[in-house]
């Protein structure tokens, strides 16, 4: 088998799609899809199911892929070492993060970090949905405490305790009232979120021995990522209220064009952590990035510098 044809292959298979996986390799998406071809006629077996909308491994390509991907990470560990000899790394950072910790953490951390190492080059995949970062091709992940797996290294990144906040603009509010309790909120337009997963995002509030879950009504449902700003954008129209990082809503508080609601009942929770594998070897684009994490961390009031 031609190793660059295998190597087409797995790219395909992992960005889901000839275009995708041409941006992300420097490889026109025709000399892909010919190399695809090429080895499906070698093998005897279709390797993707093609649509006009996406690319799929078929049940032959998946198995491939599995066996595949360790072959090319030892491959990437054994070509890494030679960071060794220079004197800053270079290379290329895979992330998957959820759309806040994109829109909310990485935007403080990564511009000084690429100007600190010029020669690494940063990969950003937004992914609500938990996914296995070493199958999705990426190095390391963002995710929360609860959503962790257990044979991961988890670093803190960005602020240790977050809250959703509750908000609306003030003309929402001079014409629909303000609520007082969580119960309000059933009867007011409130701007919904789901997760990638098909899960409702639930409201969630506590004070003191009191505690809600709600999954209140209204005009407005959208999925996460760039979505969230249409919900944001909404809230600031007028049209209902919204319940999102309170990061995000931060800048419309002290600007006046939302409202902080009922506050008090916002629930504190953990913060971020990078996580990655903690069983294989480190490159070193992703040591750089975890030590400058660390060392962020060390110089912040209360950390260890």
């Amino acid at each position: 088998m031609d190793f660059n044809d295998l190597a087409a292959f797995a790219s395909v298979a992992r960005a889901g799609g000839f275009r995708d996986a041409a941006r992300a390799s420097g490889v026109s998406a025709s000399s892909l899809s010919i190399a695809v071809k090429r080895l499906e006629a070698k093998l005897g077996l279709r390797l993707l199911h093609r649509t006009t909308r996406s690319v799929a491994p078929t049940e032959a390509g998946t198995h491939l892929l599995g066996r595949l991907m360790p072959l090319f990470g030892e491959m990437e560990a054994a070509l890494d070492v030679l960071n060794a000899f220079r004197d800053t790394p270079t290379g290329t950072l895979r992330l998957n993060v959820p759309a806040s910790a994109a829109r909310t953490i990485l935007p403080g951390i990564v511009t000084p970090f690429i100007q600190a190492y010029p020669g690494i080059q940063v990969e950003v995949i937004v992914e609500d949905g938990f996914v296995d970062v070493l199958a999705m091709g990426c190095d390391a992940g963002i995710r929360y405490d609860e959503r962790l797996e257990q044979d991961m290294v988890a670093i803190p990144i960005g602020p240790r305790v977050q809250r959703i906040a509750t908000a609306a603009a003030p003309s929402y509010l001079e014409g629909r009232g303000r609520p007082t309790h969580p119960r309000d909120l059933l009867s007011h337009a409130c701007l919904r979120v789901q997760f990638s997963s098909g899960a409702m995002a639930t409201w969630q509030y506590r004070r003191g021995e009191e505690a809600y879950r709600l999954e209140p009504p209204g005009p407005l449902l959208v999925k996460p990522s760039l979505a969230l700003d249409l919900a944001i954008s909404v809230a600031l129209g007028g049209a209902g209220v919204v319940h999102l990082f309170e990061e995000m809503l931060q800048p419309y508080f002290d600007s006046g064009e939302l409202e902080p609601l009922l506050e008090a009942w916002w629930v504190p929770f953990t913060g971020p952590f990078l996580y990655y594998p903690g069983h294989r070897h480190v490159p070193a684009p992703l040591r750089a990035f975890i030590d400058f994490i660390r060392g962020r961390e060390e110089t912040k009031p209360g950390g260890a510098a």
